[in-house]
């Protein structure tokens, strides 16, 4: 009989231990039961503790927060151990990946399990970055939340951020089925239904000892008595003369900027503003003991920073910072050790001229280049611009990775504390990749650039359903975050065997053929042949479309099942995926011939037709955020003949 001892008791360790009994008794299901105890002296059997438990060297630099993972075991067990108790869940999810065991996507679906005996192991690595997460985005449903939580975990991924005091706008497009509302019934949720699920998810997070990253926008609304639950929605809300006082001058105006909470910033210069603001993130932090970092970011829109007279005289970063500051008086005074992010992103992606952080201990700097181009990564070899002047409202976007890097190397001359990114591969851009072998090494090559930029790492804004065609990018992500010795090759070789099988490099090449048809640049609207044309204007790029049927017709033909549950439901994936860029074939080939007109009636056929199956896939593809990354080929330019 098996034995599983833990030499300490907490939650994470808890739960480790009983993963590795369900798995190793999957793995050898006539190997009888499998005792569970709690021994800090135990000598025998599988051993779960920290590296300090075991007498272990521990290299991290914070133990807390790195993780390190070591095993050491023979048939019947050994030391399974972690820098923290995290580590130790990972040190039981990467023992069973040397033993063959792989997650390819979330859910029962997506585990592949061997038979066989468990065989001795030895292995010690320090997780390459600290900050390794995913941060709720997309259209998202209560049991995606919940089975990417677990997901995630098996990829040894530490961070799992839930963005919104309540979530409401992310669960509503799912449940009320946006940019699908013709195949399916909208199922309305209250925001009291999604705060009980936010706070279920809270605890599936910590039972697995991940870092919980909280909030982000919404600080500018909420301590004002305005919601910001709707989103991106316009708000149909009277303000208040005091209300109002509060918000941004703007084109001589102080008003909802777009008419969303959300989007619109706040007069900083007013002390009164400042003081709202840092109490009610203090009371948010004071109620919150258990999440490990409380991101605090401004409007989520661009270019509406207050125009009157005392905010002219500071860059909004130096606003930004002093309320930082003056947070951070607070939390001291209360005693609260919370750790705050503060972010990068639009207006503040200039850095502040005066104003510094004065106590750097409790701060991170989140670098969020939205508005980066995919279509390249950061490499030794690039060349970084200059910071563009700043002006206020008026600034342009940056739009290349060398650009946005311009404004992190700014950042670093008055910031020289923790930092790590915020990036958008898993949001709409992963859908202009129907083949997905494209963005997936863009993926790696975005990771790899990491440490060039001086970062320790990256949270992913994206969808909880990112693994259509497959999950082929999660899994690049994951893994080469975790070790930045390993290959892309390597990574997708491994992925497409356990996903595939015998058919795996067959699959491969037609997946490679669709990204070569479906030029990314051009998907992104940055290669066309005739720009006065429009973005997407290219010939001969409507010549290089006219292959996806036959393309369509190769996933066709390949095998319906495989040898395992995971590979029958990776080759139905590819029969829907065969039925995808056929039905989509006829609006991207008029987009690149200049045929516009024509494009959004194709469009809307097309989505609608293929939103029938939604319900049938939708563990792995997001509709809502399909439709949004296609939203720009329905965009109209019209010819010079036309005026």
């Amino acid at each position: 009989m098996l034995k599983i001892w833990k030499l300490r008791s907490d939650e994470p360790i808890d739960f480790a231990a009983q993963e590795l009994k369900k798995y190793l008794r999957m793995m050898m299901p006539r190997c009888g039961d499998i005792t569970i105890g709690c021994d800090p002296k135990a000598t025998d059997g599988f051993r779960l503790g920290l590296l300090a438990d075991f007498g272990l060297p521990c290299e991290a630099e914070d133990p807390v927060l790195d993780d390190v993972v070591h095993i050491e075991t023979a048939e019947d067990g050994g030391i399974l151990a972690g820098s923290n108790s995290r580590g130790v869940l990972f040190a039981v999810y990467r023992f069973l990946k040397l033993n063959g065991c792989r997650w390819l996507f979330p859910g029962i679906d997506g585990e592949h399990i061997p038979l066989q005996s468990v065989k001795p192991q030895k292995y010690h690595h320090l997780a390459a970055h600290r900050f390794r997460g995913h941060c709720n985005e997309g259209a998202e449903s209560q049991t995606a939340m919940l089975e990417t939580i677990d997901f995630y975990a098996k990829q040894e991924l530490n961070v799992y951020m839930l963005e919104f005091d309540v979530p409401l706008y992310y669960y509503a497009s799912y449940y009320e089925h946006r940019r699908n509302e013709r195949n399916r019934a909208p199922e309305p949720v209250s925001e009291t239904q999604v705060l009980q699920w936010k706070r279920q998810c809270e605890a599936e997070i910590a039972k697995r000892g991940l870092q919980f990253h909280d909030m982000g926008h919404g600080w500018t609304a909420e301590p004002f008595g305005i919601s910001s639950a709707d989103g991106w929605l316009k708000s149909g809300e009277a303000l208040t003369e005091t209300q109002l006082s509060y918000l941004a001058l703007v084109d001589g105006k102080r008003q909802l900027f777009g008419g969303v909470p959300l989007n619109t910033n706040l007069c900083m210069s007013n002390p009164t503003v400042r003081q709202k603001m840092v109490q009610y993130i203090a009371d948010y932090a004071e109620n919150a003991p258990n999440v490990s970092y409380l991101h605090v970011w401004l409007a989520d829109s661009k270019r509406n920073h207050c125009e009157c007279s005392e905010c002219r005289k500071l860059r909004p970063s130096d606003f930004y910072l002093m309320i930082m500051n003056e947070l951070d008086e607070e939390l001291t005074a209360r005693g609260l050790a919370t750790r705050i992010v503060f972010i990068a992103y639009v207006d503040t992606l200039f850095p502040p001229e005066r104003v510094r952080i004065q106590n750097p201990q409790r701060f991170s700097l989140l670098y969020a280049p939205i508005h980066r181009s995919y279509c390249g990564s950061i490499r030794l070899d690039s060349v970084i611009p200059e910071v563009p002047a700043y002006e206020r409202n008026r600034w342009a976007l940056p739009d290349t990775a060398e650009k946005n890097l311009a404004f992190l190397r700014a950042w670093r001359q008055v910031w020289g504390g923790n930092a790590f990114a915020y990036e958008y591969h898993f949001w709409w851009h992963q859908y202009l990749d129907p083949g997905g072998l494209y963005f997936a090494r863009r993926v790696y090559e975005d990771v790899r650039g990491l440490k060039l930029m001086g970062l320790r790492g990256v949270v992913e804004d994206g969808s909880q359903r990112s693994f259509f065609p497959n999950g082929l990018s999660m899994y690049v992500y994951a893994e080469a975050l975790l070790d930045d010795s390993l290959s892309f090759e390597a990574i997708a070789e491994d992925y497409f065997a356990h996903s595939y099988g015998e058919n795996a490099h067959r699959v491969r090449a037609v997946l490679q053929a669709i990204s070569d048809t479906c030029d990314y640049a051009w998907m992104e609207g940055e290669a066309s042949e005739d720009p006065a044309r429009g973005s997407r204007y290219a010939p001969k790029q409507a010549e290089k479309l006219d292959r996806l049927p036959e393309l369509a017709a190769q996933l066709r033909q390949l095998p319906a099942s495989g040898a395992d549950r995971p590979q029958t439901v990776s080759r139905q994936l590819l029969r829907h995926l065969a039925d995808y860029i056929e039905g989509m074939h006829p609006f991207l080939r008029e987009k690149a011939l200049g045929n516009d007109t024509l494009v959004a009636g194709l469009a809307e056929a097309f989505w609608t037709e293929f939103g029938k199956r939604e319900v049938a896939i939708e563990r792995y593809y997001d509709q809502f955020l399909a439709v949004r990354a296609f939203k720009a080929f329905e965009k109209y330019t019209p010819s010079l003949q036309e005026g």
